[in-house]
């Protein structure tokens, strides 16, 4: 456990040395299958996540759960505080859970979530839980990594047109009404019943996303999110687009992991306050001075 926590802080600082881990531990990499939460704040994403890894527990699985919270653009601190929700967890061997912060990404999937995901599967954890920040339209990065996307919503939280506007529709597979101990939790259902009928179809048309009430208080609806997840895991593998989707997954790092490192070759060629940043501050505008540090980098 404690090697697994110091390799993923060597993939949050970007240390070099993660490649070299990373090429000695590719014999013993075992993709996980990765259930990505998201919702709005206050939907007890992570109370719901926590009842889930019990679950989990009592059927001897060994899971890992990463919790992402948003940085402060100010200190570049994040507060990291679902941990606090799951310490019941906290001394167990087959528990893994983790806090990263967002590192600028507004859905909360940052590139070292990505690369942690990897080293939890070589360390044996299946599967790995991702819970995201949830804010806006920003949480639908959440599908493009998570096998399965559970969309969790409560009673009383505001206007169900706000759902289609930010795209929650098309990318959930699994919607969960969570607190259905709340009155109104039924009229949330049934709203939602109505927008799918209306909405856009989601991008597997042979999958009808289901609808699960859940109380994550009183462990509640629990059995019934799994075995929904466990059927869509099922969907996926016996139409081939799981071997699809993790193809697409690595493509679209590989092409963040570009960005990234051209990102950071263009502020050191622009931190010297040489050539190019005189001619930037002549041109007034970013485009002929990018151009220039594209061809430096051949």
């Amino acid at each position: 456990m404690r090697a697994l926590a110091r390799a993923i802080t060597m993939v949050e600082r970007r240390d070099a040395e993660v490649r070299e881990l990373q090429q000695a531990l590719r014999d013993r990499v075992q993709t996980p299958y990765v259930v990505g939460f998201t919702g709005a704040p206050g939907t007890g994403k992570s109370t719901l996540v926590d009842a889930l890894v019990a679950r989990l527990r009592a059927r001897e699985r060994s899971v890992a759960v990463i919790a992402t919270d948003p940085n402060s653009p100010f200190s570049g601190g994040a507060i990291l505080g679902d941990r606090i929700r799951m310490q019941r967890h906290a001394l167990d061997p087959k528990v893994f859970i983790r806090s990263m912060g967002a590192r600028g990404h507004l859905g909360g999937l940052s590139l070292a979530a990505r690369e942690a995901i990897r080293l939890l599967g070589a360390f044996g954890f299946d599967p790995v839980i991702l819970e995201t920040v949830g804010v806006g339209q920003s949480e639908l990065e959440v599908a493009a990594v998570a096998d399965t996307t559970v969309v969790v919503l409560t009673p009383n939280l505001g206007d169900g047109v706000q759902m289609i506007k930010a795209g929650i529709l098309e990318i959930a597979d699994i919607f969960v009404v969570n607190k259905a101990d709340l009155e109104g939790h039924q009229r949330v259902a049934s709203e939602l019943r109505s927008m799918l009928s209306l909405a856009p179809k989601s991008q597997d048309k042979a999958w009808k996303q289901p609808i699960i009430a859940t109380s994550a208080t009183r462990q509640e609806g629990i059995e019934e999110l799994w075995a929904a997840i466990e059927s869509h895991r099922k969907h996926r593998e016996a139409g081939g687009r799981a071997q699809a989707h993790a193809e697409q997954r690595l493509k679209d790092e590989t092409a963040e992991v570009v960005a990234e490192l051209a990102r950071q070759r263009a502020r050191e060629a622009l931190a010297d306050g040489g050539a190019l940043a005189e001619r930037l501050r002549e041109d007034g505008t970013p485009y002929g001075v990018a151009e220039e540090i594209l061809r430096q980098l051949g």
